[in-house]
């Protein structure tokens, strides 16, 4: 959120520590759809492409996903009728969980966006989408959404709640999901009780302020 965006492992790296999660290259270039153990980079044009092992990584989040729940016939006219589904299930099973969850289907309607690279001097993320966030709309599209989900006590950690990322079935298109309809989906969630955090250990990241609270600003980035 502060700009933080030089990468500090790699795709190869990462890929160690989990097949399924989301998250975004360096300098903020592009929206990361981990799936199946292949790492996918959604451009700013909206298109898919196989992330290079050699790529670095400044923020994701990955698990080795196991299926602990299963649902078929799920229906949701927006996200955020999604994310009741979502938390209707969290609720039920422990909110003080993490979650990784994949929903794959049909879509009538996905809105998604990426972004431009950033270059240094790197601007806070919030403003550097208001200009370099590209966004783009598909219609009857099958496909897959990685969603995260952290608890409450994570805030300052991660964005609390649910995040959510797409990738088409075809592997051609994806982003960051602003806003879908799902409809005769099948959900999978798997439930996590433990995280590793990997953070940088540079000048940079040791001279922020990480005490800012960036709640404004993170629910402008998840566009909300």
């Amino acid at each position: 959120m502060q700009g933080e965006y030089d990468g500090i492992v790699t795709v190869g790296e990462l890929k160690q520590y989990g097949n399924t999660g989301i998250g975004t290259f360096q300098g903020v270039n592009g929206e990361m759809i981990v799936l199946d153990g292949i790492v996918y980079r959604a451009i700013w044009d909206g298109s898919v492409e196989v992330a290079p092992d050699d790529e670095t990584v400044p923020f994701s989040n990955v698990t080795f996903f196991d299926t602990d729940i299963k649902a078929e016939h799920v229906n949701a006219a927006s996200s955020g009728e999604l994310k009741s589904i979502l938390n209707s299930i969290v609720r039920k099973h422990g909110r003080n969980q993490f979650y990784m969850a994949k929903i794959t289907g049909l879509m009538p309607s996905i809105l998604v966006r990426s972004e431009l690279e950033q270059h240094e001097p790197y601007k806070p993320l919030n403003d550097a989408l208001k200009t370099d966030q590209r966004e783009f709309t598909y219609s009857d599209i099958k496909g897959t959404v990685v969603a995260l989900y952290c608890p409450d006590y994570m805030d300052g950690l991660n964005s609390a709640g649910w995040h959510l990322h797409f990738i088409s079935e075809d592997r051609q298109k994806g982003g960051h999901v602003l806003d879908m309809v799902v409809q005769d989906g099948v959900l999978e969630l798997d439930i996590i009780s433990e995280f590793a955090m990997v953070v940088p250990n540079r000048d940079s990241f040791n001279a922020k302020s990480l005490a800012t609270d960036m709640k404004e600003a993170i629910e402008q980035v998840e566009g909300k």
